[in-house]
């Protein structure tokens, strides 16, 4: 398990590469398999795998404060500190199919563009507060076309930042230790440990 999200592929043989997606597919089936391209990474298949990585640094910028307005750092790091702009870019791009690329890449120009058009700047130059505001109305958006779209239709691409936000942090080393309690497997079985209201889960 790594302690960031790298943007760039590794070689299938490398270890940590592995490990990292062998992380992601266990984070997945937790989640009951219920996001984008969750088809593709339960299979371990790689269903993006003749999409170009066409994600800029600025995009990747981009999504490094968007994931780090969904999660922000607190006592512990936010989203941006695992990497999760690399980390979105290197899913939508290994594992989504190519509608769905599509329309992610359209939607990091339409929040920057939602932006414009509210604050008068990009998403990136806004501040703590405006961010908050833009993105709680792209996420009012979202479920909204969740609600009246078909099976067929793909997702909005927010909800999508949304998901991979999720997956990307709880998958990297600073939310399996910090924003849960981690406890290794294999280990001595507890039975009938105590909880006090408020306490994060334990991730194994």
């Amino acid at each position: 398990m790594t302690g960031s999200n790298e943007g760039s592929r590794p070689s299938e043989s490398d270890a940590a590469w592995i490990s990292r997606r062998e992380a992601v597919r266990r984070i997945a089936l937790l989640m009951g398999g219920a996001f984008v391209a969750s088809g593709a990474i339960l299979r371990g298949a790689n269903a993006g795998l003749g999409s170009p990585d066409d994600f800029s640094q600025a995009d990747r910028a981009l999504l490094d404060e968007v994931g780090e307005t969904i999660i922000p750092s607190s006592d512990i790091p936010g989203a941006k500190a695992v990497g999760i702009g690399g980390f979105m870019a290197m899913m939508v791009t290994e594992c989504y199919e190519a509608r769905d690329h599509a329309v992610f890449k359209k939607g990091l120009a339409a929040i920057d563009e939602a932006s414009r058009l509210r604050f008068g700047k990009v998403f990136v130059e806004a501040s703590a507060a405006e961010r908050i505001a833009l993105a709680t109305d792209l996420d009012a958006q979202q479920k909204a076309h969740q609600m009246r779209k078909s099976k067929s239709e793909p997702a909005h691409y927010f909800r999508m930042v949304k998901e991979l936000t999720i997956l990307g942090y709880f998958s990297s080393e600073i939310g399996c230790t910090q924003a849960v309690r981690y406890i290794e497997v294999p280990g001595a079985f507890h039975a009938d440990i105590p909880y006090k209201k408020g306490e994060p889960a334990w991730y194994s």
